[in-house]
């Protein structure tokens, strides 16, 4: 069970679910998750995942007290034998232990604690720490070895074919722009976006491609309008299935965007990616997202400037012996 409902966060949990798979006697795991996180999509490329099941806790049919006796009615319609769980919420074990699981394995914080029966319990200190050090550090105690130092996203050949094909107009190397944001704060604007996009092109390097859910076509109209009429172009690729988003971002030079799903999928796929960090901390968890700030002594998302990174791009581009990924 990984219930933290963003795409960001399932690709957080890779190292932990491949870990884990690796320690059954078929190397998979099913995953129960929320549908916000698109994991059957996501993962559908990944040997280590056999069935998605999805969590439906938000007003729907897995809320309130009949929604937790719905949850256990499925789990023990699988008749599962162990179940993980990467999160501290107590009720889901409930629902694992009324669904009849003999082991159940968790963090063991809170009441969460009378329920496993794995003699493991993280010490109090993980309590409100971030998810990816809470995992970490069940898997230590458990003396179970990572699969994997930094998440690895693994792709769909198919969804790469049909984006190469899709695309194959636009001249390589590649840039994605990822205009997402799950809130208005991470959001660095149409304006900028459109700035970025256009000191890009003058510097002729390639492609700059838009790239975002469904709910930013909007914004991606702006920007794409705002990029042609200062005589650019770029490339349409909002609201792309989840897979072939992934596809394109496996193909792109670099990716250059707010702080969201889309900027740790181009981690997990081993492409530098720039994070705009004007409305929330920098993730420090892999060596390829490069965090941008604010100038010091100003704060938000409107305080960095296409200029910054432009020059953030600069320094990536360098030999590597004059600078360090890590």
């Amino acid at each position: 069970m990984q219930p933290l409902p963003g795409i960001g966060d399932m690709v957080w949990h890779l190292p932990h679910i491949h870990a884990i798979a690796a320690t059954t006697a078929t190397g998979q795991v099913d995953i129960l998750t929320k549908p916000r996180s698109l994991a059957n999509r996501l993962l559908s490329a990944d040997p280590s995942v056999g069935r998605v099941l999805w969590l439906e806790r938000d007003s729907g049919r897995h809320a309130g007290v009949a929604g937790l006796f719905r949850l256990a009615a499925l789990l023990r319609q699988q008749n599962y034998q162990r179940v993980w769980f990467l999160h501290g919420s107590a009720r889901y074990v409930l629902a694992a232990w009324l669904a009849g699981i003999p082991e159940r394995i968790g963090y063991g914080i809170g009441l969460q604690r009378l329920l496993l029966n794995v003699p493991v319990a993280l010490p109090s200190r993980y309590r409100h720490a971030e998810p990816m050090a809470r995992a970490d550090a069940l898997l230590a105690l458990l003396n179970i070895p990572p699969s994997e130092l930094e998440p690895r996203l693994l792709l769909s050949a198919a969804a790469e074919q049909i984006v190469a094909e899709r695309f194959t107009t636009w001249p390589r190397p590649w840039i994605a722009l990822g205009i997402g944001s799950s809130e208005p704060w991470k959001q660095w604007g149409a304006a900028r976006f459109a700035e970025l996009a256009l000191a890009l092109q003058r510097r002729s390097i390639g492609s700059v491609f838009v790239v975002g859910g469904p709910t930013e076509r909007l914004l991606a109209d702006e920007i794409l309008a705002r990029v042609q009429s200062g005589g650019g172009a770029a490339a349409d690729a909002v609201a792309l299935p989840i897979e072939q988003a992934a596809g394109l971002l496996a193909g792109c030079g670099c990716y250059i965007g707010n702080d969201t799903g889309l900027l740790n999928m181009a981690a997990a796929l081993q492409v530098p990616a720039v994070g705009l960090f004007g409305g929330s901390p920098p993730l420090t968890h892999s060596r390829y997202i490069h965090a941008i700030l604010p100038p010091a002594g100003e704060t938000g998302m409107a305080a960095i400037t296409a200029s910054q990174v432009v020059e953030a791009l600069d320094w990536l581009n360098q030999p590597d012996e004059t600078h360090n990924d890590s």
